[in-house]
């Protein structure tokens, strides 16, 4: 029978590496974290994207917790209903909804972009689908904000 060795025991620069892992330290990062969302110097448009998308998201969940806290004003009743209605249509407050429906267009469309991408249907088109997208996303935001504050 021969002797067994360790798997690593022909490579002497692995258990260095092995010892180097057990030793506690600071955690290690790819880059500077959310900071690195707004680094202009990456300058490539699938950062813009992954970033956007991921500011949108977070934006979105946000607006989830207020858009329950808003409609519980229902359970306090009409008075409290009818109070927030009033500053809800004030311009401030319309000006926020377009915002809303902006963050829904960017979040939405890029994630059909990367939909449409990842499932092979257009997997060489990333920038013009980008552009694309951007351009219809730009037009519905327009008619929304027409819209809004049109029927003021």
């Amino acid at each position: 029978m021969s002797e067994r060795t360790e798997p690593h025991a022909a490579d002497p620069g692995l258990d260095e590496i092995l010892d180097a892992r057990r030793r506690p330290g600071p955690v290690q990062r790819k880059g500077a974290g959310p900071v690195a969302w707004f680094d202009p110097r990456k300058g490539r448009l699938g950062h813009l994207a992954f970033s956007m998308n991921r500011i949108t998201g977070l934006a979105l969940v946000g607006y989830l917790y207020l858009h329950l806290a808003v409609l519980s004003q229902l359970l306090i009743g009409p008075s409290a209903w009818h109070g927030f209605l009033a500053r809800a249509t004030t311009p401030i407050f319309l000006g926020l909804d377009v915002i809303l429906i902006g963050a829904l267009l960017i979040h939405g469309l890029n994630g059909l972009r990367v939909a449409l991408i990842g499932s092979g249907y257009v997997p060489n088109k990333q920038k013009a689908l980008w552009y694309t997208l951007s351009v219809f996303g730009t037009i519905l935001l327009i008619a929304a904000a027409l819209d809004i504050f049109g029927s003021r």
